[in-house]
């Protein structure tokens, strides 16, 4: 990360708050729209296209208005920092290896979810890449229960950059040598025309790719040497979420917020086994209880017959009853018919149970079906 640890709180920042690449974006025909307190690019050519794009080559998705922090021990004492997030996280920190990332959850002491993150052993610190519409909501919380001898930054002169499809690997080794030998959840310090890169590989469609944050007077310089591959176009906000739904990741806001948690959720992969038991973490009282008896919901995934999408907010029925609601769905471009992830009641939450939802007074018929709907394509090392 970069050593520019300028910091400014939430209320000294403008009502509109602007992306490094804003006139980048416009300048290659995106159309801007508002989103996490920033204008942001929905698409340039057409999600559909975008969404194709990005799963059989490579596209590449601004996501500058997420939070890039760190948080830091004591004159770098990694243990301390490992101890300090352990109790405010429910994932195993201290075993992370140099480079390794790990996906997590920040709760609140009655097991609601506040937020999901990626924390990252990046030595002498821990990386914490948290969502752009609660990153301010997540500092003050880190801050309020963070020791004070815990060094918390937020990186503003940092931009970050997704970029996605099975040929990512092959464009950014290319750019960046050195880069390919990265696996899926791991990250590393490179530089690039002598400028500074953290890169990491994860990725957020389902599809291979990198995130790539860098010191944000230089990313329309990055922005431009990528799209300038003729394997690489920019895509939206709206090819995004089509490619996260179909991979079956929750967005939060709306598959995931305060009133869910992680058993509900089906994030138990977020709970490392041994400390579901041992505890320690905020939330773990709560969380163990719904572990012990069973959630009342569960997030499933719906196959929905037709061509009708399924939106937010639709109401979900066994019959005459309403036993749930839908929080994400859209068709799916991928596989040609409308997708969409639900809470429902745990009794109808079985793989293959019919289910009814319910859009503009029509009924349409939904199967429960196993999450991804598109398998992912992560790449784990040959």
């Amino acid at each position: 990360m970069s050593e520019d640890t300028t910091d400014t709180h939430p209320d000294d920042l403008p009502e509109k708050q602007v992306l490094p690449l804003d006139a980048w974006h416009r300048a290659q025909g995106g159309r801007m729209v508002p989103f996490a307190g920033y204008e942001m690019p929905i698409q340039y050519e057409g999600i559909v296209a975008e969404h194709e794009w990005t799963r059989n080559c490579v596209s590449l998705f601004d996501v500058s208005h997420m939070g890039q922090l760190s948080v830091a021990g004591p004159e770098g004492d990694m243990t301390a920092a490992a101890e300090a997030l352990e109790a405010l996280l429910p994932g195993d920190i201290s075993s992370l290896s140099e480079g390794r990332m790990r996906y997590s959850l920040l709760l609140n002491e009655e097991g609601g979810i506040l937020d999901d993150l990626i924390v990252t052993n990046a030595g002498p610190h821990y990386a914490l890449v948290v969502n752009g519409a609660c990153k301010w909501d997540d500092i003050a919380h880190l801050r309020e229960h963070l020791a004070d001898d815990i060094t918390l930054t937020h990186y503003q002169d940092q931009a970050l950059l997704a970029l996605q499809g099975p040929k990512a690997g092959a464009v950014l080794e290319e750019l960046v040598p050195g880069t390919g030998k990265l696996v899926f959840m791991t990250a590393g310090f490179f530089i690039w025309n002598d400028i500074p890169l953290w890169v990491s590989r994860a990725g957020y469609t389902g599809e291979d790719g990198f995130e790539i944050s860098i010191p944000a007077e230089h990313v329309e310089k990055l922005a431009d040497a990528l799209v300038a591959d003729d394997r690489v176009k920019p895509a939206g906000l709206g090819a995004r979420d089509s490619l996260r739904l179909e991979a079956g990741l929750p967005l939060y806001g709306h598959d995931l917020d305060e009133a869910t948690d992680p058993v509900s959720a089906g994030l138990l992969f977020a709970l490392t086994k041994s400390r579901r038991e041992s505890g320690g973490w905020m939330g773990h009282g709560p969380v163990a209880e719904k572990l012990a008896s069973g959630p009342a919901s569960k997030r499933v995934g719906l196959k929905v017959e037709g061509r009708m999408p399924a939106r937010e907010g639709s109401p979900v029925f066994a019959g005459d009853t309403e036993v749930g609601r839908v929080t994400s769905g859209g068709f799916s471009p991928t596989l040609g018919y409308p997708i969409a992830m639900a809470y429902v009641q745990a009794e109808h939450a079985k793989k293959g149970t019919a289910l009814q939802i319910e859009v503009r007074k029509k009924r349409l018929d939904a199967t429960v079906t196993p999450m991804p709907f598109v398998p992912q394509n992560y790449y784990r090392g040959e």
